[in-house]
């Protein structure tokens, strides 16, 4: 369906990352679950009934290959012979998981031992998630909560101490992690999906409509991204979801220029001449055969971006055109840790321990998916 090339590429690295996926997939089930029980996600039985709903989807696709492998190979048997039926069942249930707990298991052992660096990112980010999910729980106050005295030193009330206003720096810190998160993922979806779909188009169709497509991306990666940054909200306003549209458009020329690349040489392949020469359309060529073999790279520009996206967004809110000021934003909580660098160092300290943390677990777990799709790397597990 997908042409041979995506048979080749995409089976290799389905196998290498199907256990971390369908660990994922069994995380968010979870997650799902209890989120949609308690209505964290707010009062309205519409937005409870879309996550029990995608979490029944998610059930499906995580059990439906689990129980296939299990199941599949004793289906379309007679009955003639019962002791043979139960005796091939008996081999099969306990063979192959087996068989598959042991590739599964040395799939593990073999990402741990060559991509150990990748293994701490990827628990970092883990515990990221976990505490932006989780931060109405974890969070021992309000973030906007200035019931406190002003400039605390940590202690064991307030771990992290109280800011300028009272507010405690440890409940800022943890619900910061969510709009870091919320900003970060979001940004980087809108920006890099659009700009491959730009540079894929682009490269497909070529001539004069590819041309001055990529002049208009020269014209925005001509720009300092932070410059390009402080224009756009300076004319959008200061909001977080403006802040998303400002990253976004930063990341669109680069995703497009890159996937464009990757497009070039897909395109002159056998198998998209042959999709072209059998009568297919050219959006069926480009949806069915050219998007799915750059996957490998767009989920590479996915992860690396996010720690990208949030450190320009604590830039911007450093510098006052980011979010709002009462918003738990790591960067505005820097801004207010300078007015008193001196006298409550720990006002600067834990905001920029938490930024410095996200970026570097996301930039370890962004090169180790690197290396992983790739096998010309030294790290893969190819």
């Amino acid at each position: 369906m997908f042409g041979s090339g995506f048979l080749g590429r995409g089976a290799t690295f389905g196998a290498d990352l199907n256990l971390l996926v369908q660990v994922g997939l069994g995380l968010a089930l979870l997650v799902g679950m209890g989120l949609a029980r308690r209505g964290w996600y707010g009062a309205h039985g519409a937005c409870q009934a879309t996550v029990v709903a995608l979490t029944i989807v998610m059930t499906v696709i995580w059990m439906g290959p689990q129980l296939r492998d299990v199941y599949a190979p004793s289906l379309g048997r007679g009955v003639v012979n019962r002791v043979n039926l139960a005796v091939g069942m008996a081999r099969e249930a306990g063979a192959e998981p087996a068989r598959a707990a042991g590739a599964r298991g040395s799939l593990l052992g073999r990402f741990a031992v060559r991509q150990p660096l990748g293994v701490a990112g990827g628990l970092i980010v883990l515990a990221l998630i976990i505490t932006a999910l989780f931060a109405p729980l974890l969070a021992p106050h309000g973030a906007k909560d200035a019931a406190f005295a002003q400039y605390l030193p940590p202690s064991a009330e307030f771990p992290m101490g109280t800011d300028n206003i009272g507010r405690d720096v440890l409940s800022r810190v943890i619900w910061g992690t969510r709009l870091s998160l919320y900003v970060g993922l979001v940004s980087v979806a809108f920006g890099i999906t659009l700009g491959a779909l730009w540079g894929v188009v682009a490269a497909y169709f070529g001539g004069p409509a590819d041309s001055v497509s990529q002049r208009l991306v020269d014209m925005l990666m001509a720009l300092p991204p932070i410059i390009l940054a402080l224009s756009l909200m300076a004319a959008l306003g200061q909001s977080v979801n403006n802040v998303i549209i400002a990253l976004a458009l930063l990341l669109i020329p680069t995703a497009a220029r890159t996937l464009r690349s990757v497009a070039l040489s897909i395109k002159e392949t056998p198998y998209v001449e042959a999709a072209r020469a059998s009568g297919c359309s050219h959006w069926r060529v480009i949806f069915l055969h050219v998007l799915p073999n750059t996957f490998a790279t767009y989920v590479v520009l996915f992860t690396v971006n996010i720690a990208y996206a949030i450190v320009v967004e604590a830039s911007l809110s450093f510098l006052g055109l980011g979010a709002p000021p009462d918003e738990p934003s790591w960067g505005g909580m820097l801004t207010a840790g300078t007015q008193a660098m001196e006298t409550a160092p720990w006002m600067i300290f834990f905001p920029g321990l938490a930024i410095s943390l996200t970026v570097f677990g996301l930039n370890l777990l962004g090169d180790a998916i690197r290396d992983l799709t790739d096998p010309r790397l030294r790290g893969g597990l190819g």
